[in-house]
């Protein structure tokens, strides 16, 4: 069952209207965030979000889809797809 669910979520999108409303599906986790950036995990890589009063409206990791209020600035890919792997915001508080 669990190889039928990761094909059903290897479909990355990102949608942005107007630079203040974004929606992204095929996140894996969130690696951190504020009002400034949040990094995600994504199936097509690190994904680092930046602007200014960045809110998440919406995280549903089991659908792996993301809603963002605010102004956005950035959107950049920093990592290779499955880089990084379980390394979430407890992994990296504990090592």
């Amino acid at each position: 069952m669990e190889e039928r669910q990761l094909s059903i979520r290897k479909k990355h999108q990102i949608m942005l209207q107007n630079r203040e409303k974004l929606s992204i599906d095929g996140v894996l986790n969130v690696e951190s965030f504020d009002d400034l950036e949040i990094v995600l995990e994504t199936d097509a890589g690190v994904l680092v979000v930046r602007g200014e009063g960045l809110h998440i409206r919406e995280l549903n990791l089991d659908s792996g889809s993301l809603s963002v209020m605010g102004h956005v600035s950035t959107l950049e890919y920093t990592g290779e797809v499955g880089a990084k792997k379980g390394r979430g915001f407890l992994g990296k508080l504990f090592k």
